[in-house]
């Protein structure tokens, strides 16, 4: 062999090793980072132990009547996205948001993320807060089907419904499309650290798309930090991965006919060939109820963002009707 050629595979192996030497600093210092990070900025609420894990449930306002908050796949801090709209509705009502496991300042679990338990898990999480129902269910994208299986398996503890662009199980079936699905290997990326560097090189991607002066700044700062602990989790990606086997689960299921459902949808000009829409979707799910409402917004999918005050001001009418 050369010497030419043993000095190329010395500069190989050197710049293998200064990669593997960089990458090392960089996780020690993600973790480093996270954990003085968490001492910095502790949760807004309480931890309260789900199955010897820790869930964190934050409560605002009080009233007869407690809202409880659930977010979607992916809102890596919900109690600080729904910010806005907990100003607006704790006016008027105790609200409250309930962080399921792999979100906000709630601990990862390594139970499946099932239906079952999910939902089983936001019931302990309520009473071990003492947060007594009936509830008004409030769910944001994938926790309608939370909400729906809820509503059906403990009829008695929900009061009502209310739907903020939500999923709902029959809907795959409705537009005849399919669900995706998120690769495992995300997480291991994810925990080297990848996802603080994306969220520092591109922040405004992670934070809510809202005027000036709707989230604070210490709110903005806190998402930031947030999102570089929690997204691409276990949990997250866990999740994402098995919204086809819980819609299976909920297909048949449909909201009981003395629940009130108000369900607000973001404004669409999608028709599909044979004149489907999603208004005319949702309007399906609520047709055989005795109170329900439609409301189209325009808006983001998070239509909290941008539509918190008409959303507060159209749930406290709609709550006061039953």
């Amino acid at each position: 062999m050369t010497i030419k050629k043993i000095s190329f595979w010395m500069f190989i192996r050197n710049s293998f090793l200064i990669i593997a030497v960089i990458l090392l600093f960089w996780i020690i210092l993600n973790q480093i980072v996270m954990e003085l990070e968490q001492h910095r900025y502790p949760p807004l609420g309480q931890l309260v132990e789900v199955n010897g894990d820790k869930m964190h449930v934050y409560v605002k306002g009080e009233g007869e009547k407690t809202i409880v908050l659930l977010s979607g796949a992916g809102t890596a801090a919900p109690a600080l996205d729904y910010e806005p709209l907990i100003k607006e509705m704790a006016k008027n009502n105790r609200i409250v948001v309930v962080e399921t496991f792999g979100y906000g300042w709630s601990e990862t679990t390594n139970k499946k993320r099932t239906v079952e338990n999910i939902v089983e898990e936001i019931r302990t999480a309520l009473y071990k807060a003492n947060i007594k129902g009936p509830y008004i269910l409030m769910p944001h994208s994938i926790s309608g089907i939370y909400s729906l299986y809820y509503a059906n398996k403990y009829p008695d503890e929900i009061k009502a419904i209310i739907c903020n662009d939500c999923t709902l199980p029959q809907v795959v079936d409705y537009f005849n499309e399919s669900i995706p699905t998120i690769p495992r290997y995300i997480n291991v990326l994810a925990s080297t650290g990848a996802t603080r560097l994306a969220v520092y090189l591109n922040s405004a991607k992670y934070l809510p798309e809202a005027e000036n002066g709707t989230y604070s700044l210490e709110n903005l700062e806190k998402t930031k930090i947030l999102s570089a602990w929690n997204l691409g989790n276990k949990n997250i990606i866990a999740e994402v991965n098995e919204i086809n086997h819980n819609i299976d689960k909920t297909v048949n299921m449909s909201f009981p006919t003395d629940t009130p459902v108000l369900i607000f949808t973001k404004y669409s000009d999608r028709i599909t060939t044979n004149g489907k829409t999603m208004e005319a979707f949702y309007q399906k799910q609520i047709n055989h109820l005795s109170t329900k409402k439609l409301v189209v917004l325009r808006g983001h999918h998070y239509l909290h963002w941008s539509n918190f005050k008409e959303i507060s001001k159209t749930v406290y009418d709609f709550i006061n009707t039953f």
